[in-house]
């Protein structure tokens, strides 16, 4: 009997490498699995070429953003990014802020908490045109 149970202690042996043998190759799929880039959201549930100004009738706001970038389905608004998208629409608003700071000055007139620019963008004008300030 002694014989028997030395057998069963080696079938067990065996079953513990044979484990042991699977574990680096499951290993080796996880990181195979792993390099997927990102999760899927799953079906769309509107089509991309689906109109956007049908899908925002109340949003006034986002309808001006869209006709501002040009877009009309969903698959040309899904080409811009979150900050090029507020890059684009800041952009104009900013330059046309630096417009009326620099002819507000010109005109000895600032806004308010802007008179240290319009006393810088006079001195730089002054400088350039050689004229002196008063």
């Amino acid at each position: 009997m002694a014989r028997k149970k030395t057998t069963k202690k080696t079938s067990a042996a065996k079953k513990t490498s044979a484990k042991a043998k699977k574990a680096p190759s499951s290993r080796k799929r996880k990181k195979a699995s792993a390099k997927k880039t990102s999760a899927s959201l799953g079906r769309p549930r509107i089509a991309g070429t689906a109109e956007l100004d049908l899908e925002f009738k109340g949003d006034f706001g986002a309808r001006q953003i869209f006709q501002f970038l040009d877009v009309q389905t969903f698959k040309e608004l899904e080409e811009f990014s979150p900050q090029e998208i507020t890059d684009r629409v800041i952009t104009p608003l900013v330059q046309a802020v630096e417009r009326i700071r620099k002819q507000l000055a010109m005109a000895n007139r600032h806004l308010a908490g802007d008179q240290k620019f319009a006393r810088s963008f006079q001195d730089a004008l002054a400088e350039v045109t050689g004229a002196t300030r008063k």
